[in-house]
């Protein structure tokens, strides 16, 4: 890691903050003595601490002062006024990193120092078993170095993606940032299934699970299309073709579509 991002601060040491700093050190890309966090209260920080394995303090101010990268990691609604108390130490040589759902990059910036290097980035909560995925886009003063350190950060806690406009962070945010509950919603719906037709929903909860794992595992590591994917299972004339045909019949391409392109509208209504 270059020098200029050695060290690490987290305003905010919550769970997508903590399943960062997590990952840093599991994967030994940073060092637990080169990162540091903080909370609004001091109640429980000493538990945390020893939890997450790194400093955590009230201070802001002393945070940004001596850390290389400053990842924003609030709920929303502080994030204006954590950018007020810590913009007096945001020096040129600082690199902020926003994970606050809804606040775009003009918002960040327009409450910085001019030239403040900015990116943002949307991750999601599987992160906190280290298979998330990381949307992230950069500001107009950050570059390509910045760019690069930051995706291999987020990739210890899963993976990444450079999206190629802050737009696309809403379907990020449509596909991926809610995406677990649209999962789970279909996980849980299958078992359901399997339980009206008579099996016991816990043994219909771990098959619908376990093939939902299995399926994005070789989803991920694929050489075909997913549409081969597909009808490598889908044989015609076989029971697969039926329920296939019954998605067809039902329009869950549309459904789908529906679902992230309304959650996408939101995340960007919010965002404004």
């Amino acid at each position: 890691m270059e020098n200029k991002y050695k060290k690490i601060g987290f305003i905010g040491s919550g769970k997508m903050a903590g399943a960062i700093i997590k990952g840093l050190i599991k994967t030994g890309f940073a060092s637990p003595e080169n990162i540091s966090a903080t909370q609004a209260e001091p109640s429980g920080m000493e538990e945390k601490s020893k939890a997450l394995g790194v400093k955590i303090s009230t201070d802001n101010k002393k945070l940004t002062a001596e850390s290389d990268v400053i990842f924003i990691a609030t709920k929303p609604n502080q994030v204006i006024g954590v950018l007020e108390e810590i913009k007096p130490f945001v020096t040129g040589n600082k690199l902020i990193v926003s994970i606050a759902a809804g606040i775009n990059i003009n918002k960040l910036e327009t409450n910085l120092p001019d030239g403040s290097r900015v990116i943002r980035v949307m991750p999601n909560t599987p992160a906190l078993v280290g298979e998330g995925m990381s949307g992230m886009v950069g500001g107009k003063n950050a570059d390509e170095n910045d760019i690069k350190f930051v995706k291999e950060l987020l990739s210890t806690i899963g993976k990444c993606i450079i999206v190629d406009n802050e737009e696309q962070i809403d379907i990020v945010t449509a596909i991926s940032g809610s995406g677990p509950a649209f999962f789970y919603k279909v996980i849980n719906e299958i078992a359901r299934a399997g339980e009206k037709l008579g099996m016991d929903y816990d043994k219909a909860l771990l098959l619908s699970i376990q093939t939902a794992i299995g399926s994005a595992k070789m989803a991920l590591n694929r050489d075909i299309s997913m549409e081969q994917l597909i009808s490598n299972v889908a044989t015609k004339g076989g029971c697969t073709a039926v329920g296939v045909d019954c998605m067809d019949e039902y329009n869950t391409e549309k459904v789908f579509y529906d679902v992230i392109k309304n959650t996408a509208q939101k995340a960007n209504a919010l965002g404004k």
